[in-house]
């Protein structure tokens, strides 16, 4: 007999049972009724199939409750993904941005309410006018009849950085005429000449030109109808020194074009990619127009690999917040998709693109981008779409 014949026979005598007992039990285990709790013999004779079913069924999300108090660890994305809601969604129904820091005990809205953006009704035209004097400034016209920076520019077809110039007629969007004061030009208005200009150079910003000429922050803000949340630009000219006087002889000018910010290789180089992608998925120029400006703001039309918290990528998109990991954020062509979404949205529904928002094409540009970006400064994208525009027609 071979040794190993003998180790097997050794191994079944072992278990102390003849054979024929051995058939016996598996025979009754067989017949046992199904309403009969189950028993370890059961889950050995269970289907692999069965098994692995239920190895691998993932829980079902929570049904979303209608407020939610935030916990120690907690994000808005992982509360959206434990509801099945999109972080989007969870960031409008509470007035969040997606660089607003949440804390425990906060209570957050995650039901009710409509989660899309209702584009806003467009402004009437103003018939309300303001005649410019000497040293006026949008910014000091804003404030002397309740409105903005930007309404006055949007109701006169003017970016940041128009000039204006006495005698000129600017309509006052939203304000009453009942209640608006229209300033008359002086009989002989003295007309500005000479101001001392500042062209921006790449990394400038506002204090340190002020610093460089002996000024403040405050000033170079009047002089140039600026605010906190304005945005200068390379090649933009910002006056530092207020102007001198010049005879009253002398006649006003039409003021110069507009001016915009030229692209260096790598914007102009982003530039290109977006307006393709948008071409290629079929948006119109308004759209690719916004996510030029989009892009402008948010990285200075480059694909920067950090900034504001984990926010990437020439959109700043937020690996944290469902945009996708790093590596795709960080991919210009994909994050441009997903700025536009849709159909083609390589994120599909986990994050919202300028497509799947209803009415968008009726919003203003600036709240158009607004409703994708959610950013704290929402007035930024306006200020950039005259130059959008242009870059469409360029590099496109």
């Amino acid at each position: 007999m071979r040794t190993h014949t003998v180790a097997r026979r050794t191994r079944y005598l072992s278990l102390g049972m003849p054979a024929a007992v051995l058939g016996t039990l598996s025979g009754a285990l067989a017949v046992v009724p199904a309403s009969a709790a189950p028993t370890t013999a059961d889950a050995v004779t269970a289907p692999l199939e069965h098994l692995q079913a239920t190895a691998l069924r993932a829980p079902a999300a929570q049904s979303a409750p209608a407020t939610y108090v935030v916990q120690p660890g907690d994000t808005v994305s992982s509360i959206a993904n434990r509801f099945g809601l999109r972080t989007v969604d969870v960031l409008t129904r509470n007035g969040l941005s997606w660089r607003s820091v949440i804390y425990p005990g906060q209570k957050l809205r995650l039901t009710g309410g409509a989660a899309a953006v209702t584009p806003k009704a467009p402004v009437a035209p103003a018939t309300t006018v303001h005649v410019v004097a000497a040293g006026d400034t949008v910014f000091a016209i804003a404030a002397k009849h309740g409105t903005t920076v930007d309404a006055v520019l949007a109701a006169n077809g003017l970016t940041r950085a128009s000039v204006i110039y006495p005698g000129q007629k600017l309509a006052l969007s939203g304000v009453p005429a009942a209640t608006a004061v229209t300033a008359t030009a002086p009989t002989a208005p003295p007309v500005t000449a000479g101001g001392k200009t500042h062209a921006v150079a790449a990394g400038d910003t506002l204090f340190a030109i002020a610093q460089k000429y002996g000024t403040t922050v405050a000033k170079l803000y009047a002089l140039n109808g600026l605010s906190a949340g304005s945005i200068i630009y390379p090649g933009q000219k910002i006056a530092v020194a207020a102007a001198t006087t010049a005879p009253a002889s002398v006649s006003a000018k039409t003021p110069p074009p507009q001016l915009f910010a030229s692209l260096d290789a790598e914007q102009a180089g982003n530039a290109a990619l977006i307006i393709r992608i948008g071409r290629d998925l079929g948006v119109s120029d308004r759209a690719i127009a916004i996510a030029l400006a989009t892009a402008m703001v948010e990285s200075s039309m480059r694909n920067l690999p950090s900034g504001d918290r984990d926010s990437i990528g020439l959109f700043q998109q937020r690996p944290s917040m469902g945009w996708g990991t790093a590596a795709q954020a960080l991919d210009s062509s994909r994050s441009t998709r997903v700025f536009f979404g849709g159909t083609h949205d390589p994120n599909g529904q986990t994050t919202r693109g300028l497509l799947d928002i209803a009415g968008w094409e009726r919003m203003r540009f600036t709240d158009a981008a607004q409703a994708v970006q959610i950013s704290a400064y929402p007035d930024r994208y306006g200020q950039w779409e005259t130059q959008a525009y242009q870059w469409l027609a360029t590099h496109g």
